[in-house]
């Protein structure tokens, strides 16, 4: 298995790295700068002389509120570059591995009380935001390809790499007293270093299709917040509100809880509780 990692660099990107080293597995990984998805020209370059037969997108851009005013550069990673990579690994029978998201889903309250266990893999799509659209865009790009592929649909992702959540509460935590979390939007977090883990096995197992990934239960993002700090043993007092208290760019989903069955029922498949996906990441921010 010839690995190709793009986007090497962001949150995903590096978790694979450290995984696979640790695995003893070869493989190339690169950044946006050696390899730019969005560019047609440079995909084919590259790849043509890389010769990779598995690629795992870890390209994204990912920044929800920007996307409102930035759609062009949105589409152009999301989408277009997705398209690229679809493209090609079709005409070459290359397996492509690429990483989805909760935002495709509406997310209303309405669909909290019909599902819920969370949106199953074919619940019908409908994003609320540009973000959602273009990766919506890109899942669709890979499906008209006719490629062999695995998409993985994550939610609210945490890991050792990047910026996220948990790092910002703890940073907020070390820089105030009090802090107040919107209590009122429902979904589950999603480790990252357990992404990378079920989705090589899922790789080995040489599986495709479309799978949703998160940690087991169902929080808000006061939950977390609240589950953070005690394990950190941060001394915060936090105040639940409501997100209207906190207008954004862009509109988030009131709901968005993946249904993990279909993935669940794979053998060596690992889902953790979002609580031990928590502490295992707090102990590998600490190494």
């Amino acid at each position: 298995m010839r690995i190709l990692i793009t986007g090497g660099n962001g949150q995903l990107g590096n978790q694979w790295v450290n995984y696979l080293n640790k695995q003893g597995v070869e493989f190339i990984s690169l950044p946006s700068s050696d390899l730019d998805i969005t560019d047609h020209e440079d995909v084919r370059r590259v790849l043509n002389n890389l010769k990779p037969n598995h690629i795992i997108n870890c390209a994204a851009y990912t920044n929800v509120d920007n996307a409102e005013t930035e759609k062009e550069k949105a589409f152009a990673v999301n989408a277009y570059g997705v398209k690229n990579l679809a493209d090609y690994c079709a005409s070459k029978g290359i397996k492509l591995v690429h990483f989805s998201t909760d935002y495709v889903f509406s997310g209303t309250e309405e669909d909290h009380v019909e599902n819920p266990k969370g949106y199953t893999e074919h619940h019908p799509t409908n994003p609320v935001n540009v973000y959602g659209e273009s990766k919506l865009a890109g899942e669709k790009a890979i499906l008209e390809s006719d490629c062999n592929y695995l998409i993985i649909r994550i939610s609210w992702l945490c890991g050792k790499y990047g910026q996220n959540f948990v790092k910002t509460m703890l940073r907020l935590a070390s820089e105030r007293d009090e802090l107040s979390v919107v209590n009122d939007q429902y979904g589950c977090p999603t480790f990252a270093e357990n992404v990378v883990k079920n989705t090589w096995e899922l790789s080995v197992q040489n599986i495709s299709g479309i799978y949703h990934l998160s940690s087991l239960g169902k929080i808000t993002w006061f939950d977390f917040a609240k589950e953070i700090f005690t394990q950190s043993g941060s001394e915060v007092n936090l105040e639940p509100v409501d997100s209207s208290e906190f207008p954004t760019k862009a509109k988030r989903p009131a709901f968005s809880l993946l249904n993990t069955q279909k993935i669940a029922n794979i053998p060596n498949i690992s889902l953790i509780n979002w609580k031990e996906g928590l502490k295992n990441m707090l102990a590998e921010l600490e190494s």
